[in-house]
Order: structure tokens, then sequence, then C-alpha cells
């Protein structure tokens, strides 16, 4: 398989973490951000100076345009971009979630996403070429109580990335990514104890990994879950 150029956000751990392993270890290289200094510092070690990883917030545009410029300049356009970057809010009735808590989900979970369409799809239109893949959840697509922020954004991001899909030139994609239920910290505090039950990231990443690198054109503005035919 030829080697491909993956942009991926939040890195530092759980999903964003295992891909970015996962698609090292089958020769690509993978560009990538977090909000954890020590994350990137240790991934960096591991990984560079082919792949590369740096700090930054995906709700400061200036810093993801910034950030864009360098990896464009560096790896030229990717094959594959994924907005895996995400906050879920603590489980509390819709009514009782903070302002502070709430604009801090939509503004990473929505405008985070936007904002890396912004730097990066452009690059891409230019080559007419690359995947653009925006992690949904199966509460992007169905609703639980005491989750409502979250669910809110996932929605959101379905609608955004079909609408997405519609504005991009023939030979490219972009999708919605339901990943399924992973034992990560995420789930954890929503799920407590029983996030035991479900696969680790690593087991999960074996089986996504592959899968995502066989997404294409064909499956633009289709909302897929990881691991079911595309």
């Amino acid at each position: 398989m030829t080697s491909k150029v993956i942009v991926i956000t939040g890195v530092s751990r759980g999903l964003g973490r295992a891909m970015t392993e996962g698609f090292i270890r089958l020769g690509h290289r993978v560009l990538g951000c977090g909000r954890s200094e020590d994350a990137i510092h240790e991934l960096n070690n591991l990984h560079g100076p082919d792949s590369r990883f740096d700090v930054l917030d995906v709700t400061n545009d200036e810093a993801v345009r910034d950030w864009a410029k360098h990896c464009l300049s560096l790896a030229g356009s990717p094959d594959l971009l994924i907005n895996n970057a995400a906050l879920v809010n603590r489980n509390a009735p819709l009514w009782k979630v903070p302002t502070s808590e709430f604009s801090m989900v939509v503004d990473v979970n929505i405008k985070g996403v936007a904002n890396v369409i912004r730097h990066f799809v452009p690059a891409m239109i230019a080559k007419r070429s690359g995947v653009i893949v925006n992690l949904s959840s199966g509460w992007g697509r169905s609703t639980d109580a005491e989750v409502a922020p979250y669910c809110a954004t996932k929605w959101a991001i379905e609608g955004l990335t079909k609408a997405l899909a519609q504005e991009l030139p023939q030979g490219m994609a972009a999708t919605p990514l339901n990943p399924g239920i992973i034992n990560t910290d995420m789930l954890r505090s929503t799920f407590g104890s029983q996030a035991r039950d479900y696969p680790d990231t690593e087991k999960w990443a074996k089986t996504a990994v592959p899968w995502l690198l066989g997404l294409g054109p064909k499956d633009n503005g289709i909302s897929l879950t990881v691991g079911e035919p595309h």
C-alpha cells in the first residue's frame, strides 16, 4: 500500500492515539495535534521526524490556521483528514449543565471541526483528492439522558458533514463516522464501570485503521460505522 499523509486531531489519548499508532505501524505518515504537552512530546520522541505532533487547541482558529499551514508545507495535502478531537459533558440533566461547560463542548465538537476543515480542505480541493472523516457517535444518531450537549454536537456533525459532502468536487469524500462503543476516558465518564465491557482502543484500532484506509469517493455523504461494509 502506498504511504499516505494522515492528519488527526485529538491524538493525545483514546481513539486519536490508537489511530495514530495504527497508521504509523502500517507505514503511513501522521501529522497530529492534541492539548496535552506531555503526550505530544512523547509522540514526537516515539515517531518523529517522519510524523509530527503539535500542541494545539482546535477552538483557536488562528492557531489552527498556522498549524495547517505548517503541516501543508511539510507534507502537502492530506489523503485522510480525521476530525477526532471532542469533549463530553459531565453527566447531568440539560438544565444543570453550566453555561461554560455547554459552550466548551460546542466549541470543541463543532467549531473545532469547522476550523480544521477551513484550513485544510482548500488544499485538498485544489488536488481534487482526499477523504474527510468527522467523528460522530451513536449519540449523533440517537439520544440518551444526561448527555444532551454531546448529543446536540454529534447530531450537528452529521448534518455539517453531509452538507460539506455536497460541496466537494468529484473524487473527494466527507463522511460522518460512528466509531462504535469503545472503552475510553470519555466512555468511562458516562458509563462508569460498565465501560469495561467494551473493547479497548488498541483492539478497536486493529479493525478501524485498515477500514479507514479503505474509504474513498464512493463513501461521500454516507453516515458510516466502523466495521460495517462501505
